[in-house]
């Protein structure tokens, strides 16, 4: 027997603790006959280090899933954890802090404040969550070099084309460290090319910061970009 025979075999490392984990949301409008299931019972677990796509048409409970991962909206039924915290066993006066330390929004069209430079954009956030030291310009000056944005950060949002903006979006949602990014259609007001630029950079942010994200999307062209892809139709989750 040889040498390499006789060695023992390294065991597995166990895979890391989700960062988010859905068991069995659901969420319902109205009551008796005029009952509407928006999102049916459904489980996901995202991992530090993976970007999931959650892909289906207009209308098929996207938005829904987003704000109940998000901590915006409470399922109807199951739970919902985010950094190992039940979120829905949070009052509701908890939740807004819980989300500016633990999550970072991407929305769709960027949402920038019209009156706020680049710069004035990422350091309200730890502002808002009652830090108000030197870090937080630091922080929003790296984050701005990272993305290549240095010299747009004196620039109110009408002065930068699409791409910047959302890559402005996407410095915000990061100022925090956040350890979850959900991203609600961050393409579906560009075109292919910066579609791709912008998806290509918050996946780099994901896998070199040991983040997770979940990006909802009808935009089949940056699929190819996500650890997985998992489809919702009619208020289903599949594929998860």
């Amino acid at each position: 027997m040889t040498a390499a025979a006789e060695r023992p075999l390294s065991p597995t490392p166990p895979a890391p603790s989700p960062v988010l984990a859905l068991r069995a949301v659901s969420r319902t409008y109205g009551d008796g006959d005029g009952l509407i299931t928006a999102l049916h019972p459904a489980t996901l677990d995202v991992r530090p280090g993976e970007l999931v796509a959650v892909n289906g048409p207009s209308g098929s409970g996207k938005s829904t899933f987003l704000s109940i991962a998000g901590a915006l909206l409470r399922p109807t039924t199951g739970q919902v954890l985010i950094a190992g915290q039940d979120v829905t066993a949070l009052p509701q006066r908890a939740l807004a802090p819980f989300r500016l330390r633990h999550l970072g929004f991407v929305l769709q069209g960027s949402n920038l404040i019209p009156y706020l430079s680049v710069r004035e954009q990422l350091t309200l956030v730890p502002h808002l969550a009652g830090q108000r030291g030197p870090d937080a310009g630091r922080r929003a000056d790296e984050l701005l070099a990272q993305l290549g944005l240095t010299g747009r950060a004196g620039h109110l949002p009408d002065a930068l084309s699409g791409g910047q903006r959302q890559r402005v979006a996407i410095a915000r949602a990061l100022i925090n460290d956040p350890q979850l990014i959900l991203a609600d259609e961050p393409t579906a007001s560009l075109d292919s090319a910066r579609g791709r630029e912008v998806v290509e950079l918050l996946a780099a942010q994901v896998r070199t910061g040991g983040r997770a994200a979940v990006m909802v999307t009808h935009d089949e062209r940056v699929l190819d970009l996500c650890d997985r892809v998992v489809s919702i139709v009619d208020g289903q989750l599949r594929g998860a």
